[in-house]
């Protein structure tokens, strides 16, 4: 998966595939929706902005694309 490194956290937020953001930090990981509210994992917390960034509706980036080969 691609996805976008929090710039103070250095928690990944990538798309898991199904509307969601799957949220990594150090070993710890949490699912949440788009607005930013936990769904599953570990980790409960998140940036709710980044979050409705990398699954929202938004032109294509390479960062957060899905590779099509």
């Amino acid at each position: 998966m691609k996805g976008i490194k929090h710039p103070f956290t250095g928690a990944l937020h990538e798309r898991d595939g199904h509307g969601n953001v799957l949220v990594t930090q150090g070993d710890k990981q949490g699912l949440f929706r788009p607005d930013g509210s936990w769904v599953a994992g570990e980790l409960r917390e998140c940036d709710p902005q980044l979050c409705g960034w990398v699954a929202g509706p938004q032109v294509a980036n390479h960062r957060v694309a899905e590779a099509h080969d």
